[in-house]
C-alpha cells in the first residue's frame, strides 16, 4: 500500500509476468545473461580449441541469475555507482569460482561498453515481454471481441453520426470494425520488434580490432545479435539508435488507441442501455446510491490505455534521439518501460474483462431504433433517384429533418403518383431494423478473415 506507483501495489498481482521482465531485477538478469553470452561467443572465437574444453554446462549455469547473485550486483553498484560494470563484476566473480572458466574470467565484459549490454537487454526482454504477456492478453481480447461480433452479427442497431440518429447497422458489424482494427495493429507489433548493436564504444570495434585484428569484428556482432532473436543494426555510434525500438513503441501505441476508442463506444452502448453488466456479488456502485453498476472496467481500460499511449508516444520520440555519439538523458527514460507497458497490459485486461461481464439487450436496441423512421430516408432518397426521381433528396430532406419520428410526414413522399406502385409498396413495407443492408455479411465476414490470419499454424 506505500508503494509510489499503483503499478507496483494496487495492481502488482496482475502484472507480476511483466514485472518479472522490465524491472530492475529483470533487466539485470537480461544483462547478466547477455554478458555470460558474449563471454562464451568470444572464447568460441578468438580461443576455439579451449572453448570446446569447456563443457556446455558451465556456460548454463553462469548464464543463470537467481536472488543471491541480483543482491551481489546490488552491493557492487552501490559501491561502484554504475550499473553495468556492477554487473561485469558480479559476473566476473562467478566466472572465477567456475574452475572450467576461470582462467577467461578476465575476458567478461571485453571490448564492449555498457550500452552493448544495455540494448540487448531492454531488446530481448521487451520482445519476451510481447510475446509471452502483451501479445497474449491482446489476442484474449480479439477472441472475446470475434465471439460477440459474431453472436450479434443479424442484431439491428441505431447507427449514430456526429451523436445524431443514422442509418442502422448491425452491433456485430459495429464490433467487427474493431476487430479487423485489432487484428491489424496486432500484426503491426508483430513487424516492428526492436533492433540490436554490439559495435563497441563509438561503433567503430576500435578496442577489439586491435586486440585480435585478424577477426571481422562487425560480422560477429551481427551474429552475435542475430543469435539473441533481434534484428541487428551494424552501424551505430555508442547507441543503437533506437528506430526499430520506436517503431515497436508506435505500433504499440497505436494498439492503445484503437482499444481505447473501443472502451468509449461501448461505454455509450452501455450508457444507452443497450449492454446489460452482470451482477457481481457484494460489489458496490456507488457509496449512496444503491442500484449502480457502473462500467469500471472500461473506464479502468480507457484511463490506463491514456496514459499508456501519453508515455510511448513520448518514448518513440525521446529515445531515437542521442547527442554526438553518447549522452545519458535516454536511461531514466528506458527504466520506464515497464511502467508504460504495465499501463497498457492493465488497459488491454480491463477492457477485456469489461466485455467479459456485458450482454447486448437486443430489446432495448430494437425499441430505440423503431422511434427513428427517419433513418430510413436514405434508402429512399437513393432507391427513387436511382428510378429516376431527381428531387428525392430534397423532398425528403424537408420531409425528415428536424422532424424526429414524423412519419406521417415521411410517407407523404410516397405519394407522388409518378411513383410506380411496386416500388411504392416496396420502400413503405421497410422497416429501420430491416435497413442494415450487408452489415451481417460484413461482420461475419471480418470474424472469419481475424480468425483465418491469427490461428495458430
Amino acid at each position: 500500500m506505500e508503494s509510489l506507483s499503483p503499478l507496483d501495489g494496487r495492481y502488482g498481482a496482475r502484472l507480476s509476468g511483466l514485472a518479472s521482465l522490465l524491472s530492475e531485477a529483470g533487466l539485470n538478469r537480461a544483462r547478466v545473461r547477455l554478458e555470460a553470452a558474449y563471454l562464451e561467443a568470444l572464447v568460441a572465437q578468438v580461443a576455439p580449441e579451449a572453448f570446446r574444453a569447456v563443457p556446455d554446462e558451465a556456460w548454463a549455469r553462469l548464464k543463470v541469475c537467481g536472488d543471491d547473485e541480483l543482491a551481489v550486483i546490488k552491493a557492487y553498484e552501490d559501491k561502484l555507482r554504475h550499473d553495468v560494470k556492477a554487473v561485469e563484476h558480479g559476473v566476473r566473480d562467478r566466472a572465477a569460482a567456475e574452475p572450467a572458466l576461470a582462467s577467461w574470467a578476465e575476458h567478461v565484459h571485453l571490448g564492449l561498453t555498457s550500452e552493448d549490454v544495455n540494448n540487448l537487454a531492454w531488446g530481448t526482454a521487451l520482445v519476451a515481454a510481447w510475446r509471452t504477456q502483451l501479445r497474449p492478453a491482446l489476442l484474449d481480447l480479439i477472441g472475446a471481441l470475434a465471439g460477440l461480433a459474431e453472436a450479434t452479427a443479424d442484431m439491428p442497431m441505431l447507427a449514430r453520426t456526429h451523436g445524431q440518429p443514422a442509418s442502422p447497422t448491425t452491433l456485430g458489424k459495429e464490433l467487427g470494425v474493431f476487430l479487423l482494427r485489432l487484428a491489424d495493429a496486432l500484426e503491426g507489433v508483430d513487424r516492428a520488434l526492436p533492433g540490436g548493436k554490439l559495435t563497441g564504444a563509438t561503433g567503430t570495434h576500435g578496442a577489439l580490432a586491435v586486440a585480435w585484428p585478424e577477426v571481422d569484428w562487425s560480422a560477429f556482432g551481427v551474429r552475435f545479435v542475430s543469435a539473441q532473436g533481434l534484428e541487428p543494426v551494424w552501424l551505430t555510434t555508442q547507441v543503437e539508435p533506437r528506430d526499430r525500438l520506436a517503431a515497436h513503441l508506435d505500433a504499440l501505441r497505436r494498439v492503445a488507441v484503437v482499444v481505447l476508442d473501443l472502451d468509449v463506444d461501448m461505454w455509450r452502448y452501455i450508457s444507452d442501455g443497450w449492454f446489460l453488466q452482470r451482477r457481481v456479488a457484494d460489489e458496490v456502485g456507488s457509496s449512496a446510491m444503491p442500484h449502480k453498476i457502473n462500467p469500471i472496467d472500461f473506464e479502468n481500460s480507457e484511463g490506463n490505455l491514456g496514459l499508456a499511449v501519453a508515455l510511448l508516444g513520448h518514448m518513440s520520440v525521446k529515445l531515437p534521439q542521442s547527442r554526438l555519439q553518447r549522452d545519458l538523458s535516454d536511461s531514466t527514460v528506458m527504466r520506464n518501460l515497464g511502467v508504460a507497458l504495465g499501463h497498457w497490459l492493465l488497459g488491454v485486461t480491463s477492457a477485456l474483462a469489461g466485455l467479459g461481464r456485458v450482454a447486448p439487450d437486443a430489446a432495448a436496441m430494437a425499441d430505440a431504433l423503431s422511434g427513428h423512421h427517419e433513418v430510413l430516408a436514405e434508402a429512399w432518397q437513393v432507391t427513387l433517384r436511382a428510378h429516376g426521381f431527381s428531387e428525392a433528396y430534397e423532398r425528403l430532406k424537408e420531409a425528415t429533418r428536424g422532424r424526429h419520428g414524423d412519419v406521417v410526414a415521411m410517407r407523404s413522399v410516397l405519394n407522388d403518383p409518378a411513383i410506380p406502385e411496386d416500388l411504392r409498396l416496396r420502400l413503405a413495407a421497410m422497416t429501420p431494423a430491416g435497413f442494415v443492408g450487408l452489415a451481417p455479411e460484413l461482420a461475419r465476414r471480418a470474424v472469419a478473415d481475424v480468425r483465418a490470419r491469427l490461428s495458430p499454424r
